[in-house]
């Protein structure tokens, strides 16, 4: 079915709201959510609002948490993000980060124990929207087993790098792992099985199984370099944020765990030399232009397809299965119409 974003805006907020959520805070996190679906990543969008209104019940995320912030040194903040929503924690220690990255150069925040941060795109894109180069990068659970092996030892570890330009933003955002798990989830959630190659199951043997392969590990992306470059954000994001190591990470995909993973945001001041956002723009440009592969298939830079997606949802609306739409108005005291707005 087919649902406005202000629909999903206003089901994901007061859903969070009905669950002890500030109101700012449940928009910040609906707005994490629905942006992944309107970007066409619908294993990090509405599907995951009923485990985290699950946790919020348990006790596991304290909705009204920013996180605890303290500066370890002038240009490095560590966070303590006391069970606080993924997209608050990170985005308040981002916001007063800031302001002093014009006069520090570069600044650093790290993370631990925030719940999931969604989309990594979304923290890059804001940093962006203030000027500055921003990298993201997080940790997960054991989800990935190592290039040559069969069980999973490594998180997802998901990187986000997003370069201000004379006009948009070049936004790379992308997993370590050859799918994230969300994917996984996701395919088991409708009953699609997964391509071959994605992923392993409990006994290490190949399946395309979405069911089994949640109990089982994912296969890094580019094989030795994937698992190269997973296994280097694995100690980068622990040795910077104080977090737990994939094997003893919990609470990204379950309802009961709280959550110990850790996150890292880097903001960069750009060079002042003249002309430089329009010399990147133009160099974007020339990339796009540059001769196709197949006819009738441009060349694209990371972030085109998502933000075409993204103006489409926004004009158009985009789709949902039906019984997510359902579900989630089942737990609400009220029901929102697919295209309030």
């Amino acid at each position: 079915m087919r649902i406005s974003e202000a629909a999903a805006l206003a089901l994901a907020t007061r859903l969070l709201e009905e669950h002890g959520a500030p109101r700012d805070h449940a928009i910040l996190q609906a707005r994490v959510l629905v942006t992944a679906e309107m970007k066409g990543h619908p294993s990090h969008g509405l599907h995951r609002l009923p485990r985290l209104v699950e946790r919020i019940k348990r006790g596991v995320i304290d909705p009204e948490m920013k996180g605890m912030q303290r500066w370890r040194a002038d240009a490095v903040m560590e966070v303590e993000g006391s069970s606080g929503f993924g997209p608050v924690v990170a985005m308040a220690a981002i916001e007063r980060l800031a302001p002093h990255i014009p006069d520090l150069g570069i600044g650093l925040v790290a993370v631990r124990n925030a719940n999931h941060l969604g989309m990594l795109a979304h923290y890059v894109e804001a940093i962006a929207a203030m000027g500055f180069v921003g990298i993201a990068l997080s940790s997960s659970e054991s989800l990935v087993h190592p290039f040559g092996g069969t069980r999973a030892m490594l998180g997802t570890n998901p990187v986000a790098i997003a370069v201000p330009t004379a006009e948009e933003p070049l936004v790379l955002d992308l997993a370590t792992s050859l799918v994230p798990m969300g994917r996984i989830h996701h395919h088991a959630v409708v009953g699609r099985p997964l391509p071959e190659g994605w992923a392993r199951d409990a006994e290490g043997h190949p399946t395309t199984d979405p069911v089994r392969a949640q109990a089982g590990a994912i296969a890094p992306f580019g094989d030795a370099k994937g698992y190269g470059l997973g296994l280097a954000m694995e100690l980068l994001v622990a040795a910077l944020a104080g977090s737990a190591l994939a094997p003893d990470v919990r609470g990204t995909l379950d309802s009961q765990s709280p959550c110990n993973k850790g996150d890292v945001f880097i903001l960069i001041e750009p060079s002042l030399a003249p002309g430089l956002p329009a010399r990147l723009s133009a160099y974007l440009d020339a990339v796009r232009a540059s001769p196709p592969a197949e006819a009738g298939e441009p060349v694209l830079v990371p972030g085109d397809r998502a933000r075409r997606r993204r103006a489409a949802a926004s004009r158009d609306g985009f789709d949902i299965d039906p019984r997510l739409w359902e579900d989630l108005n089942a737990i609400s005291r009220s029901r929102i119409p697919a295209f309030e707005g």
